[in-house]
């Protein structure tokens, strides 16, 4: 079981909240998913043998959000 909590500067609402939980969430492997608004980050519990971390980075992309370095 891995944490990480990735840095997502674009967060600023709750639909960007909403958009991202529901984005990464449903990943395989993915045991849980949860924004910070305030922090601007997203904090991401998973099976490192399900989830990869660019699976992950990736569908926060695809939500139209990047995610720092």
């Amino acid at each position: 079981m891995s944490d990480i909590t990735l840095s997502v500067p674009d967060i600023s609402c709750n639909h960007c909240k909403e958009s991202i939980e529901s984005a990464v969430a449903p990943l395989d492997g993915v045991t849980s998913a949860e924004v910070s608004i305030d922090e601007r980050n997203v904090a991401v519990g998973f099976d490192g043998s399900d989830a990869t971390l660019a699976a992950i980075k990736d569908a926060i992309e695809a939500q139209g959000y990047e995610v720092a370095s």
